[in-house]
This record gives C-alpha cells, sequence and structure tokens, in this order.
C-alpha cells in the first residue's frame, strides 16, 4: 500500500483529493496548521472517520517509508512538513499535480473553468451523473448539500466509471495542466488576474478540449472563443439562438423558475445567475449523451453546495445566510438575487489576501453600491490572513473609506466579536443578514454561532 501525506489537508481541494486517494487505497495521512490551532475540528473529524490519519504540523508524520508529500500550493517551504521531507529526500508535489494526474486517468474526462460559478455548475453536473446512474467521480471544493450524510467531507463523489469531472482553477494558472475530453468556460471576469491574461488562459484552454466546448455566450470575455478541434456548444440567458437558452425566469419561493425549450423547470436556489449554471451543466450533459430535459428535471433534486447564498436558518424573522462571493462578479450576482426579494440586507464581506484585494478590491465595492440600498448594511473586518508575507499597503478600511464616498451605508469593523455585537443590536425582524466571503472554514461557524444569538 502506497504512503502519502498531504500538507494543509484541511483545504477545500486538498480534502476532496485526499478522500479520492482513500478511496483508490492509499494509506494517507496530513496535517493542517488550522487543526493545531483548534480550528475547523468537525472536518478533522470527518477525515479521520474515514482512515486518514492526522499529525500535527511539525513534521512528525513525514516518515522514513512516506512515498509522496502533496502540498497545497498556499503552503510555503519553511513549512516543517516540507522541510523534513526535503531532508529525507521524499517526493514533494502540489494538490494540482495529483489533480490532473488523477482526471487524466478517465477516457472521459470533464473539466469546468470560468472565474464564478465552477464550484455550483460542477456540483450539479456530478449530482445529474451520479443520480441517472453514470457512476461519475466528481472532485469538488464546496459541500454538496445532497451528499451531507456520507461518511467524510461531502466534496466528492465517488463510482468506478469513467467519467470525471472537476473544477480547472485559473487563479493559479494550473488550469494549463488540463487537456479535458469536454470542457466547460462559464464566464471570464476579473479575479486574481489581469483580464488579458484570464482570457489567453482560457484560449488555450479551449485548445486542449478534445471532444467539446461548453461557451457561455451571455459573457462578453469568452463568447468568441472556439473550440479548434470539436464541437462549440453555447448556452444563454439572453439569445434565443444559443444552443441551450433558458427564458422566463423568475424568483419563486424557496428557488427560482424558468422555462427550456417549452417547458418548465424550477431550482432550489435563487438568482438568474444559478439559471445560467443549470443551463451549463445541461450542456455538458448532453454531450454525454443525456436528453436535456432528463438532465433539468433531475436538477429539481439539487439542493446546491453550502456557502453559496446557503440559507443557514430563520429566527426571529431574520434570515442567516451564508455565501462565498469574493470577486466582483460573485458579489453582484449574490447580491442581486437576493434583491429580487423582499428585507434589507446586513451583509459582513471579509476580503480575503491582500494581493486579491489591491487587484478587485475597487470593482467589490463598486458591485456592492451597485445593488444595496440605502437602508442596508455592509459591514467590513479586517482581511483575511493566514500567514506568509504579503504587501500590506490596502485595507479594509481602505474599501470602506470607498464605499461611503459611492453613498454605501458601511461600516469598518476590525474585529469578528465586535461585528457579532453590531448585527445582533441592529438586526430585526425581515432583515436578512449576510456572511460572505472566501478561504475562511471558521465562517460558517460563525454564521451559525450568529443565528443562535440572533
Amino acid at each position: 500500500m502506497t504512503k502519502i501525506s498531504f500538507c494543509g489537508i484541511s483545504g477545500n481541494g486538498v480534502s476532496a483529493l485526499a478522500q479520492i486517494m482513500v478511496k483508490k487505497g492509499f494509506e494517507v495521512r496530513g496535517s493542517d496548521r488550522t487543526f493545531d490551532l483548534g480550528g475547523d475540528q468537525s472536518r478533522k473529524k470527518a477525515l479521520e472517520e474515514i482512515g486518514i490519519r492526522i499529525f500535527p504540523q511539525d513534521g512528525s508524520g513525514i516518515t522514513d517509508d512516506l512515498d509522496t508529500l502533496y502540498v497545497s500550493t498556499a503552503i510555503e517551504d519553511s513549512i516543517a512538513d516540507v522541510r523534513v521531507a526535503k531532508e529525507k529526500n521524499i517526493a514533494i508535489k502540489t494538490r494540482p499535480d495529483l489533480l490532473a494526474e488523477l482526471f487524466h486517468q478517465y477516457k472521459h474526462n470533464i473539466a469546468i473553468s470560468g472565474t464564478s460559478g465552477k464550484t455550483t455548475t460542477t456540483a450539479m453536473i456530478g449530482y445529474i451523473l451520479d443520480t441517472l446512474g453514470k457512476k461519475p467521480c466528481m472532485i469538488n471544493g464546496g459541500y454538496l448539500r445532497n451528499y451531507e450524510n456520507q461518511k467524510g467531507v461531502a466534496n466528492i463523489i465517488y463510482n468506478e466509471g469513467d467519467i470525471c469531472v472537476i473544477e480547472a482553477d485559473e487563479s493559479n494558472g494550473t488550469i494549463e495542466k488540463y487537456h479535458p475530453y469536454i470542457g466547460l468556460i462559464n464566464n471570464i471576469g476579473v479575479d486574481h488576474k489581469s483580464l488579458d491574461e484570464l482570457i489567453g488562459l482560457f484560449k488555450d484552454f479551449a485548445g486542449r478540449c478534445k471532444e467539446g466546448l461548453i461557451v457561455n455566450i451571455d459573457c462578453d470575455n469568452c463568447k468568441n472563443i472556439t473550440n479548434p478541434n470539436g464541437k462549440t456548444v453555447t448556452f444563454s440567458l439572453k439569445d434565443s439562438n444559443a444552443d441551450f437558452y433558458a427564458d422566463n425566469i423568475k424568483p419563486i419561493p424557496d428557488g427560482t423558475q424558468y422555462n427550456l425549450d417549452g417547458k418548465t423547470f424550477k431550482l432550489n436556489l435563487i438568482g438568474k445567475f444559478n439559471v445560467s449554471n443549470a443551463l451549463a451543466a445541461i450542456a455538458v450533459c448532453s454531450l454525454l449523451g443525456i436528453d436535456k430535459f432528463e438532465a433539468a428535471e433531475t436538477l429539481e433534486g439539487f439542493l446546491g453546495t453550502q456557502r453559496r447564498l446557503e440559507v443557514v436558518g430563520t429566527k426571529n424573522g431574520i434570515t442567516l445566510i451564508d455565501d462565498f462571493a469574493h470577486n466582483p462578479d460573485k458579489v453582484a450576482a449574490s447580491v442581486s438575487a437576493l434583491k429580487d426579494y423582499k428585507g434589507r440586507l446586513i451583509v459582513m464581506f471579509q476580503p480575503h489576501g491582500f494581493a486579491p484585494m489591491k487587484l478587485t478590491g475597487k470593482d467589490i465595492v463598486k458591485a456592492f453600491a451597485a445593488h444595496l440600498d440605502k437602508e442596508d448594511i455592509l459591514i467590513l473586518p479586517d482581511i483575511y490572513f493566514v500567514g506568509g508575507t504579503a504587501d500590506k499597503t490596502i485595507s479594509s478600511k481602505d474599501l470602506i473609506n470607498q464605499a461611503l464616498e459611492l453613498g454605501v451605508n458601511a461600516h469598518y469593523i476590525p474585529e469578528r466579536k465586535d461585528v457579532e455585537k453590531f448585527i445582533l443590536a441592529n438586526a430585526a425582524s425581515g432583515d436578512r443578514v449576510i456572511i460572505m466571503g472566501a478561504r475562511d472554514n471558521t465562517l460558517p461557524d460563525f454564521s451559525r454561532q450568529l443565528l443562535k444569538e440572533i
């Protein structure tokens, strides 16, 4: 039995791969500094329950009989596990290296790309294929609410078949590693890289798709990208000439209704952007021979992924929502979807990373300004930072000042405990409280604690 270890195993992408490797018969161990600090204990327990042994991140888990140490792209060389692995001449590879290696083992490999919507669309495709008995392997970053009762962390679907569906991440350039049977470009917007750089990455990605490419022609930045090797299939909420087109979209209690070629379907998710995600998923499945109406009907049972406008609960007339939005397009999509329903919004947005905020911070503020009403409240704590080197010449206070200049009812509250006090003092019946931000696995716990206190 091959022994492998994962450094940073609590991360969404890393935990998914660790579980896949257990399913494939490897002996898996791992470490995470968040565990060492007492965080993410429910995830630690979930990984241990499927046989993964968790070590402190002090090098003690890096033994002579280890074959490979896999690290997340956020791990520095100074981490003890990495240092000990180098001393022992143990191979060190990255999470994207392993994902690409696994991905290319499958005949029908499907890569879901785009700066927004990857997690939900990947989950939709995995759910359709699994429900219809196609035996997919799906590797995701978000928790699938339909699979919350399975052992381990619910960010994978595992079957022994010939289909593999993954998120293809462009933020660190690793999208270049994938040569898919089917590729999807959901959209292109500024996130971790400049727009020109992103468009170049996605064009190259399109050129590596063997069978087909699915493209969202509602997005100006990708509508002209085509597949030089095979089919190019389009989807749209605006252009009825697209191969897959939805109209008559309207909000309904607890979801959204839409028409697809004259038939009416519903989603258990809010927002037009989720109808677009559904069209993308249906289009992908069509290239695997699945009837579009059967796929759309199957999606009516899809419950979504955690932290994607997830309703945590309602208490005393106040609804608590947890959301992963962290770039301008995602913020705009989430807030505009929420504004389709009645009630004031109280949004705590936790910026993640100094570099991303230098690149996208102004546009994120503009997205809030464009969609929040005067009575809505925006709160920013300090920028989320997990250590390492960073240019800290931007702060949440800078972003709040920009928001105030644009007329947003905005508040800079550095500490989370004070954010909690502010929300508890100001939230009233009919309000919706949204805890928004990425990368920080303590945000879901914070939202659930708030619900208890309201």
